[in-house]
């Protein structure tokens, strides 16, 4: 593989296909040195294990995905939901990555109160900040397109990610800049320049947004360069904002998925190389 791939991270969902094993040997063969994880491979994996593994293959752990889901109105769910958190700052730690992506939650049955929601998510991080700090772990709040405000994240921009985020100390709780939740988004640029002043810019990552849309169309994140997004562009926006970690790249497609995992891998970071600066 030819190119500069030392930002380059290969979010795990992207190629879901492999096993950790496989994604390991695949990233070393071709020159990949990080990696973003979710939490339930690793846990089937085994988490001790799994952070063996990535480090006997020289890999740096960019992020694990995910936290979240904090919009519980009942407090037993609540309860659950705040020892989840706290299970996933713990393997974030294991692994050996110092950020916990967070998908915040849909409204719960029977309410319709975005407002409430939000800060019911507010209050959840006022406890599990602090957890998180203690053990070197920052929380980045990820907007997700408004098409999943009810089911899945109501924070769908990321000024409302932010006005959440600003009430914590930077070093807890920051923002997670995904291109296929914002690109529509006017007024996002402003938005990332916000968060890069204050520090908050804990991950980026980049997915394409391609119509039509699939049946389900959570799976629906395009190969980087076969959709409508500028990738440069937008990585101009988190660099000139200060942001100079690695870039993620998190598809849900099930074409790729379908596809041999190391194929999509290597396709994966070409494209990489050919849709971003250097």
């Amino acid at each position: 593989m030819t190119g500069d791939l030392s930002r380059f991270s290969i979010n795990q969902m992207t190629v879901k296909q492999l096993s950790l094993p496989d994604l390991a040997e695949a990233c070393k063969e071709l020159g990949v040195g990080n990696v973003g994880l979710w939490r339930e491979p690793v846990q089937s994996y085994g988490v001790e294990a799994t952070a063996k593994l990535v480090r006997d293959a020289g890999l740096a752990v960019t992020t694990l995905c995910r936290g979240g889901f904090l919009t519980a109105i009942d407090p037993e769910e609540r309860a659950a939901a705040l020892a989840d958190n706290r299970r996933a700052v713990d393997e974030a730690a294991a692994l050996g990555t110092d950020t916990l992506v967070l998908v915040s939650g849909g409204l719960p049955s029977g309410s319709r109160n975005l407002r409430s929601a939000r800060e019911r998510i507010a209050d959840a991080l006022a406890e599990l900040g602090p957890y998180a700090e203690e053990h070197g772990v920052r929380l980045a709040i990820e907007p997700l397109h408004p098409m999943f405000a009810s089911d899945r994240c109501v924070v769908s921009t990321l000024a409302q990610a932010l006005d959440i985020a600003e009430r914590f100390p930077a070093h807890q709780v920051g923002v997670t800049v995904d291109t296929y939740h914002i690109w529509w988004d006017d007024t996002a640029p402003l938005q990332i320049a916000r968060a890069g002043a204050a520090g908050r810019i804990h991950t980026f990552q980049l997915a394409d947004w391609t119509t039509p849309l699939p049946e389900g169309v959570l799976n629906g994140r395009g190969q980087i360069g076969d959709g409508a997004i500028d990738m440069r562009e937008w990585q101009s926006y988190v660099e000139t904002a200060g942001y100079t970690g690695p870039i993620e790249v998190e598809l849900f497609n099930e074409d790729l998925w379908a596809r041999d995992g190391r194929e999509v891998l290597a396709e994966t970071a070409a494209r990489f190389v050919e849709h971003t600066e250097r």
